[in-house]
């Protein structure tokens, strides 16, 4: 089935090619190309063996999804430019960028043709998911949580409107509220939003909706407010 605009994007709080989040991964590709273009570059620095644990995670997950596993094996910026790999990209269903670290990815695939690529898919119909880092690239400011005193990367820039906090319940929820209200008073004009493990909040740039097993959190400068799975989300884009 042909789409005339951009297709929806997932953000993902952990769980990406798991069982827990098939129906998250099936949604995506209802109506679209069988065709599941996977980026582990988020786990490049962590070596070989991560990268394979996450290609074998994705071909588990094509084959219960009965789709075609198309790996890009962009580990650093010389192969994010490589216009092959680019090529790998064209026909895609869904694109998913798995998890690891986020600044990483979002300083090596941001600008490249690989990125171009990406985004044109997804402009022109693809899904686009991205699960923990995955979904903190996308966005455009990407801090690294476990070096916090680092300076922001510069995000892919996707959802520019939002700020992504995965893994919400596991590493976040407990956060006090002041330490939550510095960090929406750092990211104005920006929307703050935690994901739950097992959760993704899709569609966008605007509309969304809470999938998967827990809750979205849109953090205000006040505090926070759950939304269960199911529920719908209005994020306006702002021009800041």
């Amino acid at each position: 089935m042909a789409h005339s605009g951009p297709g929806p994007i997932a953000l993902v709080g952990s769980g990406e090619y798991l069982p827990v989040m098939e129906d998250v991964e099936r949604g995506l590709l209802r109506d679209r190309p069988r065709r599941m273009v996977q980026l582990a570059t988020a786990a490049a620095p962590e070596g070989s063996a991560s990268l394979r644990y996450w290609h074998d995670l994705g071909a588990d997950a094509a084959k219960r999804l009965d789709v075609e596993q198309v790996i890009v094996p962009v580990t650093n910026r010389a192969t994010a430019q490589d216009p092959a790999l680019a090529e790998l990209v064209e026909g895609a269903g869904l694109i998913y960028l798995s998890g690891g670290n986020p600044p990483y990815l979002a300083a090596t695939l941001r600008d490249t043709k690989v990125w171009a690529a990406i985004a044109e898919a997804w402009r022109t119909g693809a899904a686009l998911a991205g699960c923990s880092a995955g979904a903190m690239a996308l966005t455009a400011y990407v801090p690294d949580p476990r070096r916090p005193s680092l300076p922001a990367e510069q995000g892919l820039g996707a959802v520019p409107h939002l700020r992504v906090l995965p893994h919400f319940d596991r590493f976040v929820a407990h956060i006090p509220d002041r330490d939550l209200e510095r960090l929406t008073a750092a990211t104005p004009g920006a929307t703050v939003i935690g994901i739950d493990e097992e959760t993704a909040l899709v569609g966008g740039p605007e509309q969304w909706q809470v999938q998967g097993r827990q809750a979205v959190w849109v953090i205000h400068h006040d505090g926070r407010r759950p939304h269960p799975s199911g529920s719908h989300l209005t994020l306006r884009l702002t021009s800041t």
